[in-house]
Parts: structure tokens; C-alpha cells; sequence
């Protein structure tokens, strides 16, 4: 297990590597993109505009420009925005938690529900419960999450709101540090609005993975042989049939804390989304760039954390 663990340490590191370069490219050298044109303004003087390329390094070859914002990146940490002047990795600091509190709870929601709708669907194959719950996971797949979020605004914020739903508050962020309560009822809306369509696609996941688990010879065993239909789910049908579901929940996950974006304009939330999505209005490429490298590492350390999952649920995967 530390091999297979050191190994995709290694392969971790080395994907962050070429992503950090793929974006830098993508980024930096794209004909057309030029940031130095927004921010010299309409008509710059050719003085102007060498004076700003030279202060943000915009003068220098490309393998240079990469080394001199890694560099600020990662060692000195003090890589400004273009438009704004203020240092980045504080912008993302400050806007990393509100992202993972969005995420972290809906995830809660959506893996609980999930796991129970699939296990019941898989277990009630083709029966009223299994095809009621495969409906209502369909529905909760085809509906867009800025179409949900804005009607859940809409419900809750219109109308209703002093009658029905005066506990929720306007949209907004508070530190679940300054006021836990007010934080729950800030965030309960945006957590189910992110989990409803993750929902339908785990339950579905669980269910076909559990139906085609049971029908394995080593199940149909360890049934002949008299255990009960509980431990035969608890023991050999749930520990398989969560691969795939751990495998689509890392990803989602790395993906999401890489930034919410839909969600987090909807409901004002200053997280990595909607920093990322200010960040692109204004081609302020510097905090892009530290964005998607921090989305990235989410991504890549989940799927480090899935393979280990991987070899935790069934241990013939160690010895790939």
C-alpha cells in the first residue's frame, strides 16, 4: 500500500506540472488574447504600453513569463491582478472556504440520499419503489441548475418569503465562525439546489452497480449458504458497488471545488466560481490562472484520494 500510495504522489505531481504549463499556453499565447490591451485603455500611448509590459513581465519569452508567475505563485506568493492591483492568493484564500462550505454540503445531502434512493431502487428492482425513485432521479438530472437555483431565489426571496420562507435570509455569505445559525440558513437553499441534479445521477449509478453485483456467482454463494439478505448487501453487494460511486464522487468533487460557478452567481456567493467568473469578464489573467491551477490540484488530489479508495475497496487494484 505506501508504493501504490508513493506512486500516484508522483503522477500527481507530474499532472500538475503539464496542467500548470497546458494553461499557462492556453492563457498566454493565444492570438488575440492580450491583457495589456485592457488595461492601457482606448488609444495608449506606445510608451504606455511598453511601461505596462515591462512592470507585469509581459516583455519576456514565454518560458520566462512561465518561471517569473510560478515563481510568484508558489515562492514569493505575491502575484498581483492585473485589474486590480491586490495580491491574488489572498483574493483565493478568502474565497476558498465559502466554495468548500457550498460543496462540502452538498455533497452531505447529495451521497446521503443517494446511497439510500440506490440502495432501495437496486433492491426493489423493476417494483413501484425502484421505478418512482428512477423518475424522480431523472427529473432532478434534466433540470438545469441556474433554471433551479434562480426559481428557488424567486420562491423563497418573492412572494413567500414572509410567510413560508422568512427563514431564509437575503443571499449572501456569513463565516459559519461569526454566525453558525445564520450560515445553515444561508447556505440550505444553494446546498440543495447544487445536490438535486448530483442526486439523480448517483442513486442511478448505485442502482445499476448493486443489480449487477447481485447477479455475481460469489453472491449467489454466500446466499446458498444461508447468510442474511442484510449482511449479504452489507458485505459483498455495497462494498463493490461503491467503486463506481466513489470514483464519480471524487471527480465531482475536485471539480466543484474548483469553482461553482452557476451556483455562486446565483446566490452571491463570493467563492473560487464567482472570483473566476469576474476574473474571465475581465481578462484578468493572473487570478485565471491561479484559479484553474487551484481547481486543478482539487481535481488531481481527488483522483489521487479515488485510486487509494480504489485499492481500500478492493485490493487487487494495489498490485496495478
Amino acid at each position: 500500500m505506501p508504493s501504490f500510495i508513493a506512486r500516484r504522489l508522483l503522477w500527481t505531481a507530474l499532472t500538475l506540472f503539464v496542467i500548470s504549463v497546458m494553461v499557462f499556453v492556453i492563457f498566454f499565447s493565444i492570438p488575440g488574447i492580450d491583457p495589456v490591451v485592457a488595461l492601457a485603455g482606448r488609444n495608449p500611448a506606445p510608451a504606455t504600453v511598453a511601461a505596462i509590459r515591462s512592470t507585469f513581465g509581459l516583455n519576456l519569452p514565454l518560458p520566462e513569463q512561465y518561471l517569473l508567475m510560478m515563481k510568484h505563485i508558489f515562492l514569493t506568493r505575491d502575484l498581483v491582478s492585473y485589474t486590480t492591483g491586490l495580491r491574488v492568493l489572498p483574493q483565493v484564500t478568502a474565497a476558498a472556504p465559502v466554495t468548500l462550505s457550498l460543496v462540502g454540503g452538498a455533497v452531505v445531502i447529495w451521497v446521503t440520499v443517494s446511497l439510500m434512493a440506490g440502495l432501495v431502487a437496486g433492491v426493489n428492482r423493476g417494483r413501484p419503489a425502484d421505478r418512482i425513485l428512477m423518475i424522480v432521479g431523472m427529473v432532478a438530472i434534466s433540470t438545469p441548475v441556474f433554471w433551479l437555483g434562480s426559481m428557488a431565489n424567486l420562491i423563497t426571496q418573492g412572494g413567500l418569503h414572509h410567510t413560508v420562507f422568512g427563514w431564509v435570509p437575503p443571499p449572501g455569505y456569513v463565516s459559519p465562525a461569526s454566525d453558525p445559525l445564520l450560515w445553515v440558513r444561508q447556505m440550505v437553499i444553494p446546498w440543495l439546489v447544487l445536490a438535486f441534479g448530483f442526486i439523480g445521477i448517483y442513486s442511478r449509478v448505485l442502482r445499476a452497480s448493486i443489480i449487477e453485483i447481485q447477479e455475481e456467482d460469489y453472491v449467489r454463494t454466500a446466499r446458498a449458504k444461508g447468510l442474511t439478505e442484510p449482511r449479504v448487501l452489507a458485505r459483498h453487494v455495497m462494498r463493490l458497488s461503491l467503486i463506481p460511486f466513489v470514483s464519480l464522487l471524487g471527480l465531482d468533487f475536485g471539480s466543484l471545488v474548483g469553482g461553482v460557478v452557476l451556483v455562486e452567481v446565483v446566490f452571491g456567493l463570493p467563492g473560487l466560481g464567482m472570483l473566476a467568473f469576474q476574473a474571465a469578464s475581465g481578462l484578468d489573467l493572473p487570478v485565471i490562472m491561479v484559479t484553474v491551477i487551484y481547481g486543478a490540484f482539487f481535481i488531481v488530489l481527488s483522483n489521487m484520494v479515488v485510486d487509494i479508495a480504489y485499492a481500500w475497496l478492493d485490493p487487487r487494484i494495489r498490485r496495478k
